[in-house]
C-alpha cells in the first residue's frame, strides 16, 4: 500500500505563523529585521508573502475571489496572523468536506509564472511546503540577527515522545 501523508499533518506543521506571531510579540525588533527572501526588505515583508500565498491559494481552492496581493496587510504581526487564520479556516472547511475532489485541476494565474494548471492536491501541497521552506529561511535570518526561536521546527518533534527507561 502506498504511503499517504494526511493533509492535516502538513497543515499542522506549516502552521508556524502562530509560533512566529508569539515570538515577535516577545521580540518586536524581529518584525523589522532585514530580509532578502523573495524580494523582501524586512521580515514583515516575508511574512506577508507567506500568508498572501496561503490566502490566495486557499481562495482558489474554494472558488472564492482572490485577494489582491498588495491588499494583504503587513503592518502588524496580528494582521499577518489574521490573514493566516483566514486561509487555514478555508482549508480546514475544504478538508472537512468529504465530497471535495482533490484530484480536480484548477487553472490559475500566478504573479511570477503566468497561467498554470494543477491538481487541487498539488496546490495544497505547494501551499504548505511553501510556508515551511520560507519559515526555515526566516529562522536562519532571525538566528543570524541574534534571536533564538523558542520552538523546534522539526516535524518529528510534533509527535515524538520521550522514552523513559
Amino acid at each position: 500500500m502506498p504511503l499517504a501523508i494526511p493533509a492535516e499533518k502538513l497543515i499542522a506543521w506549516s502552521d508556524t505563523t502562530r509560533k512566529f506571531h508569539d515570538f515577535i510579540l516577545t521580540n518586536p525588533a524581529v518584525f523589522t529585521l532585514p530580509s532578502d527572501i523573495r524580494n523582501s526588505t524586512t521580515i514583515a515583508d516575508t511574512l506577508q508573502h507567506i500568508v498572501a500565498v496561503e490566502l490566495r491559494y486557499a481562495q482558489r481552492l474554494a472558488s472564492l475571489p482572490e485577494s489582491p496581493y498588495e491588499d494583504v496587510p503587513k503592518d502588524t504581526i496580528d494582521a499577518i496572523l489574521a490573514t493566516h487564520n483566514t486561509a487555514f479556516e478555508i482549508l480546514n472547511n475544504l478538508l472537512a468536506d468529504p465530497t471535495y475532489d482533490w484530484s480536480a485541476e484548477l487553472t490559475y494565474a500566478t504573479i511570477t509564472a503566468g497561467r498554470l494548471r494543477s491538481s487541487r492536491e498539488a496546490i495544497l501541497l505547494h501551499l504548505t511546503m511553501h510556508a515551511i521552506r520560507h519559515y526555515a529561511q526566516l529562522a536562519t535570518l532571525v538566528r543570524q540577527a541574534g534571536f533564538k526561536p523558542t520552538w523546534s521546527m522539526d516535524y518529528l518533534m510534533m509527535e515524538a515522545k520521550p522514552v523513559i527507561d
